[in-house]
């Protein structure tokens, strides 16, 4: 919406500075628009509004496997979500699309312009239809502006394979004829932008045919592969990015979420804010609050993954399951305490310094995020953060690369080194960044991946999982993975050893939480106490409990059943969109 405003503005400015003889200045006509370069451009702001916003990106994982929440997502409770609860069926920007490619056809403006705002268009209407597909499968292909009473409009869906297929072809336009090499901005389209997000489209289309054969497409799957690991190499040779290392190991990959203006060398694209329009994100309201957000908390399974710092695996440690926070942050993948409040982290609060443990007023795993929150606590109220939200950025570009490679068999050493070595060694891990693994990590085969074998892509994974986390990315990974079982995996936290023993998670020489089934009679002063009883007041079965009643792993919700069934790999046609067009069908399942 706002990128809307400032569109209207801008076109508006246009409209009454041109010479559109005999035409009213506050009138817009096709001519005024068509029939110059500066119209074209304008016109292509407006389709902006289709990228998703900062919100959009930081709140992106709040439905995933790693992520424990207030309450369970709609969708995966049992008769709780349905093709009345359904949305996403709207095309009001695709129609603005299709008029711009109709229309810029003007015999007066060079071929070459032409071609590069053709290119910007189709680049977005690859993204809106990339989005579509993602969530319901077959869609209506629609290349022509439809009017409101064209019979064409009730036509039912074309095949996701005939969709995906023309948007490649969309995409392969807007690589070849987007000329716009780069932008400080970090705003805006450009050829390497639309290279990165083809990288992003490919694979998941690659992948989703070879693990979903009920769709009979593995014999295409390959082909999209290599499409998804030329363009990501592209990039790489052409795209002048690289990794973030300013600040070294201990600071840089967190640099990139609480950055105002976005770090240029890694980032590709991002939602940027902008003060003097009051264009902010509401960041650290959503991630710090106790009622305002979803209370995203990440899950220990989710968290052992994470490697020591010599590059081991955590879990060969014989004694990881019962490792306290304060020990099991210790010496890890250093990505792990720029993501979570671990060790040290400390907030700014009236410009003082303080230490900042996990708060159980908003966790309930320990594992409480700060991927996107700025440090100081000024942000913590209302839509106030003005951190850039990335959207697209190099290190993803790198493990789209090494998974479509691993997936086609040709992943050597030298790409392990340029893409998942190299992420390991910003991070601080010290060891196994020459060579590719060979021997797979049985932690992530039992509890992820059953029936992967390839110790490489296993990694790869592995990586994604970590150097992605909370970029609005792992639904669609586990979708296109065919693991959306992992999204009943048990909300479980970080080794409770004992009732009523204060807890110091960072320390600092203070205790700070405590876990109580009847609380003492002398509580710790500065210590939050948790119940974790059967029941709580009512006799209402309590939410937060210990795996083993007194000790063990924290629980969270556990008593509320999430199942996942095939159906849930698409999104029900929404029962209204249905209803005015019964030739739509509706996704198996719904």
């Amino acid at each position: 919406m706002k990128k809307q405003i400032i569109w209207l503005l801008l076109f508006g400015a246009f409209l009454s500075g041109c010479e559109l003889n005999e035409t009213p200045e506050s009138t817009a006509t096709k001519e005024a628009v068509f029939s110059s370069e500066r119209g074209l451009d304008l016109y292509t702001t407006s389709f902006y509004d289709i990228l998703p916003t900062g919100n959009d990106i930081h709140r992106g994982d709040a439905m995933s496997d790693y992520a424990a929440r207030t309450q369970v997502p709609e969708f995966l409770v049992p008769g709780a979500f349905g093709p009345r609860q359904s949305d996403g069926w709207t095309w009001t920007g695709l129609r603005n699309i299709n008029y711009f490619i109709a229309n810029n056809n003007d015999p007066n403006i060079a071929p070459g312009v032409r071609r590069h705002y053709l290119g910007i268009a189709k680049f977005f209407r690859a993204w809106f239809y990339f989005d579509k597909v993602k969530r319901f499968g077959d869609v209506p292909w629609i290349n022509t502006p439809m009017s409101v009473d064209d019979p064409a409009l009730y036509n039912g869906r074309d095949s996701r394979a005939t969709v995906m297929d023309s948007v490649l072809a969309d995409l392969n336009y807007a690589c070849a004829n987007i000329t716009t090499t780069s932008d400080n901005s970090r705003s805006l389209i450009t050829k390497y932008v639309a290279y990165a997000f083809k990288s992003r489209v490919c694979l998941f289309e690659g992948t989703f045919r070879k693990y979903h054969p009920e769709y009979g497409q593995e014999s295409s799957a390959n082909a999209w592969l290599t499409e998804a690991a030329t363009a990501a190499e592209t990039v790489m040779k052409e795209g002048g990015f690289s990794l973030n290392t300013a600040g070294g190991p201990d600071n840089a990959y967190r640099q990139l979420f609480i950055s105002q203006k976005p770090v240029t060398s890694e980032i590709i694209l991002s939602a940027v804010v902008d003060p003097a329009l009051s264009i902010f994100n509401d960041a650290n309201w959503y991630w710090t609050s106790a009622t305002y957000g979803a209370r995203v908390s990440l899950i220990r399974t989710f968290v052992n993954t994470y490697l020591n710092l010599d590059g081991t695996p955590f879990t060969s440690k014989p004694d990881y399951q019962t490792l306290t926070f304060a020990e099991e942050v210790k010496n890890r993948d250093l990505r792990l305490k720029q993501t979570i409040r671990a060790g040290d982290y400390k907030r700014l609060n009236g410009g003082v310094a303080e230490a900042a443990p996990p708060v159980f007023s908003y966790t309930y795993t320990g594992y409480q995020p700060i991927k996107w929150t700025l440090d100081d606590t000024f942000y913590d109220g209302g839509s106030r953060n003005n951190n850039s939200i990335s959207i697209i950025r190099f290190a993803e570009v790198l493990l789209n690369y090494a998974e479509a490679k691993a997936e086609l068999g040709t992943f050597t050493n030298e790409d392990w080194q340029r893409t998942v070595g190299a992420l390991r060694q910003r991070a601080g891990i010290t060891g196994g960044l020459a060579e590719k693994p060979t021997v797979a990590d049985p932690y992530l085969q039992t509890n992820y991946f059953p029936n992967i074998n390839d110790a490489a892509l296993l990694e790869i994974r592995r990586e994604r999982g970590i150097e992605l986390v909370l970029e609005g990315q792992r639904f669609s990974d586990l979708i296109r993975w065919d693991r959306g079982e992992l999204m009943e995996m048990p909300w479980n936290g970080f080794y409770v050893p004992a009732l009523n023993q204060p807890l110091d998670l960072n320390e600092d020489g203070k205790p700070d939480v405590a876990f109580y089934k009847t609380m003492p009679a002398n509580p710790v002063a500065g210590v939050t106490y948790v119940n974790v009883a059967e029941t709580i007041s009512g006799g209402t079965a309590n939410p937060q409990r210990l795996s083993n009643d007194t000790s063990g792993e924290l629980t969270w919700l556990n008593n509320i059943p999430r199942n996942w069934e095939a159906k849930h790999y698409l999104y029900p046609i929404p029962e209204t969109d249905r209803l005015l067009n019964p030739k739509l069908g509706q996704n198996p399942g719904w």
